[in-house]
């Protein structure tokens, strides 16, 4: 059985919609994914119900932006109930909040010369109208089909990157305030692509609040990486996760890479799967 725990749809920044999602996963050769959008669940229902006619098992989840003391995190929720009315109701004030944001990052760029409007980011095709976020992936493409910038990755290095005067800060939730909305939507913590630099120091923190388990298998992460992560994982009683955090093909196929359900035991054992 083969598995990605961390894919996006155009409910969030993907750019192809829960439907189409679980269909390039079957076609990918993935027996279980989770659909994990940022800080909604508007497309879990419909990737659930596609998953039966595709026979692809779909998680329901969702990643949450969360501020910790020395950095911005992650955080994923598996199992998560889709109607519960805190999720649906932080859901909500997230896409306020991004919308916020957006306006603002706008009116930054506008003063270094860049233009473009609210209207033209909500017109990206990732972009799915009237429902789910819009964020800064949403701002790239924008900023590629403005003709501002070649690819989306300039756009980070140039203007919308961490470091640049146009990046605004988004922490909608404290670790303990995601950790408690995760519990009471009935799913359980796991800290997404958790970085290096600040692993140890807010490991105990996070395991404190309540999180369960830590997202280890990922593309890109080094073996000896993946090694120190699950010892880290081991030491705390943490389950381990892993995927893709796949956002569209323009980043390859579903299925390049997967993580295979004899790494992940317990995580599995958790959902009944």
């Amino acid at each position: 059985m083969e598995l990605d725990l961390h894919i996006h749809s155009n409910a969030s920044d993907g750019s192809l919609g829960p439907c189409d999602v679980v269909a390039r996963a079957a076609r990918g050769g993935l027996d279980v994914i989770a659909l994990a959008d940022h800080d909604t669940v508007d497309g879990v229902e419909e990737a659930v119900r596609a998953g039966v006619d595709s026979r692809v098992h779909v998680i329901p989840a969702v990643e949450l932006s969360v501020g910790a003391d020395v950095t911005d995190i992650h955080i994923l929720g598996y199992y998560v109930d889709p109607r519960n009315e805190a999720l649906l109701a932080h859901a909500n004030e997230a896409a306020h909040r991004r919308e916020e944001r957006l306006r603002i990052m706008l009116d930054r760029l506008a003063r270094q010369g860049i233009e473009l409007s609210f209207e033209e980011v909500q017109g990206v095709r990732a972009a799915a109208p009237g429902k789910g976020t819009v964020g800064r992936l949403h701002l790239a493409r924008a900023l590629v089909e403005a003709g501002h910038v070649e690819y989306t990755a300039e756009a980070f290095v140039h203007y919308i990157g961490n470091d640049h005067d146009a990046y605004v800060p988004l922490r909608l939730l404290t670790p303990v305030e995601a950790i408690r909305l995760i519990g009471e939507a009935g799913g359980i913590a796991v800290w997404a692509h958790p970085p290096r630099r600040y692993l140890r120091k807010l490991i105990g923190g996070l395991v404190g609040c309540g999180l369960r388990g830590l997202e280890i298998y990922r593309p890109r992460t080094p073996p000896h990486q993946v090694i120190e992560l699950e010892r880290v994982a081991q030491a705390w009683g943490l389950l381990v996760t892993g995927g893709s955090d796949w956002h569209g093909p323009q980043h390859g196929e579903l299925g390049d890479f997967s993580v295979p359900a004899s790494d992940i035991t317990a995580f599995l054992d958790v959902g009944g799967i």
